[in-house]
């Protein structure tokens, strides 16, 4: 009988920590919310002990997510423990995930722990974490790299002290596939009661084998994959979750192995993800890639169109890939709008859906057509940023042979300021205006377009990151006019700066 191979999404721990990734409160609630509609298993929702903030978007996706467990990371120090269950306890499932280093380089050089000091770590603070909670999970951190007698002793004493799940991380992501296995195998055969508990692996991507090892270590016995949306994280990042869970799928009769993962979210996972944290995801990119379901080569083609199963092993609805986009106009109604937003898999309240048929309306004034793209490119960039300048118009004048000029009105809280600067190119002049206005000093760290569907009239994305008193904010904008656009993704920083700036005081 197949095995239900449960899947912990960490987007929200190890993928923010990495550089570039970071969110804000309310990105983080929406990226919690996806992953509940995604249906995976576990939300690690932060390292509470971390910061106030990290500790207080812990706690907001621990109160609203109701179908998923929420953990919180931390490390084996009663302080961390309390720290997390604080965080936590609001959950409908919560869990504590307490880890501690168990290979000898780590326990030698970080730790400066014995062994056996180690265990004596582990058997209190598993204990301690079991009182507050039922489920916790221990990881033995670097274990791909821990002696094996000693770590199947870190395993049993977490164990026979409650641990539900424990952890097998292959940290700095040394292993390979065989390796992966042995360790499995070897825990699996010598643990005792190891039956008892949930056996997880968090692979990394170093040597870029992240899903490789984790796949192995299913066919050794795991029962849970630790794994991030586009596999972001620390260093190389980690075992990304739609390849983990498509490998599964795909490849299910020969792993003896299923996901309850609604895959058809996937997709919609993926690029929500991206516009949030304003990292591209590469054409090549395994199964939400551009790239994934093309085909170029004309004896691909012809297969293909004699048969899909010629060159595709999975099909691009089944990752939720919209293909047949229905087109909506001016004349479409409220009803009819709503109800294309459900059938994305949007659950609005209605409120919100009346602000995005409002931005509906203003689009069909500017597109002949509006497809199921455009839509939810709306949706996904209707910020709860709280808005403390806007744009109210803009006049830009540029070409080869003049300077470029910005003029720019901006409404501050109901006062209209308006400024003019020159630059270097339209966007430049736009930047300099915005930031006389503001009186903020930015350093443009990162500047990219893209079209968000096709045609003359496609909506243009523009992403910024900007660097302001050495933090790092990103920037979103939208609009059939790519001046606009920038001009408004470098205003969503703006206000978040200011957001940060109020929140701090």
């Amino acid at each position: 009988m197949a095995r239900k191979i449960k899947i912990f999404d960490t987007t929200l721990r190890d993928g923010e920590q990495s550089p570039g990734c970071s969110m804000n409160l309310n990105e983080k609630l929406k990226i919690a919310k996806q992953l509940e509609r995604l249906k995976v298993d576990t939300i690690e929702a932060g390292f509470a002990i971390s910061s106030p903030g990290d500790f207080e978007s812990v706690k907001a996706i621990a109160e609203v997510i109701k179908e998923c467990s929420v953990a919180s990371l931390c490390r084996a120090v009663k302080r961390d423990i309390d720290t997390a269950y604080e965080a936590v306890k609001g959950a409908a499932n919560p869990v504590i995930h307490t880890f501690i280093a168990t290979s000898d380089i780590h326990m030698q050089y970080k730790l400066q722990m014995k062994p056996d000091e180690v265990l004596e770590r582990i058997r209190e603070m598993v204990t301690y974490s079991k009182s507050l909670l039922p489920n916790v999970e221990f990881s033995a951190e670097d274990a791909s790299r821990s002696d094996r007698e000693f770590l199947k002793k870190a395993v049993e004493m977490a164990i026979n002290c409650g641990a539900t799940v424990v952890n097998i991380p292959d940290t700095v992501g040394y292993a390979t596939p065989d390796e992966m296995y042995d360790i499995i195998s070897y825990l699996k055969k010598n643990v005792e009661n190891i039956d008892r508990v949930d056996v997880s692996v968090h692979c990394h991507n170093d040597l870029g084998m992240a899903v490789a090892n984790s796949i192995a270590a299913i066919k050794a016995g795991a029962s849970q994959i630790e794994c991030t949306i586009n596999g972001i994280g620390e260093r190389a990042g980690n075992a990304a979750l739609e390849e983990v869970v498509m490998a599964i799928q795909t490849r299910g009769q020969y792993l003896d192995a299923y996901t309850d993962i609604d895959t058809t979210q996937l997709y919609r996972s993926s690029n929500k993800l991206s516009r949030i944290i304003g990292v591209n995801i590469p054409p090549n990119k395994a199964i939400v890639g551009a790239n994934a379901f093309a085909h170029e080569a004309g004896i691909h083609q012809h297969g293909v169109m004699k048969n899909r199963l010629t060159y595709e092993i999975m099909t691009p609805e089944s990752i939720g890939l919209i293909k047949n986009s229905m087109i909506l106009g001016k004349h479409s109604g409220s009803h009819a709008f709503k109800e294309r937003l459900s059938e994305l898999g949007y659950r609005l309240a209605q409120d919100e859906v009346d602000v995005a048929f409002e931005e509906f309306k203003k689009l069909c004034d500017k597109k002949k057509e509006v497809t199921d793209y455009d839509i939810e490119a709306l949706v996904e960039h209707k910020s709860q940023t709280v808005k403390h300048y806007k744009l109210e118009k803009y006049i830009i004048n540029s070409g080869n042979t003049l300077t470029s000029t910005a003029n720019i009105v901006l409404n501050h809280d109901g006062e209209m300021v308006e400024k003019v600067s020159l630059g270097d190119g339209p966007v430049d002049a736009a930047y300099k205006a915005v930031e006389k206005i503001v009186q903020m000093k930015f350093k443009l760290m990162d500047y990219k377009i893209k079209s968000v569907s096709q045609g003359e009239d496609a909506l243009g994305e523009v992403t910024v990151k900007v660097n302001y008193n050495g933090n790092t904010y990103i920037g979103r904008g939208l609009s059939t006019d790519i001046l606009e656009s920038s001009i408004l993704a470098l205003l969503h920083a703006v206000n978040k700066i200011i957001s940060r700036q109020d929140a701090n005081k």
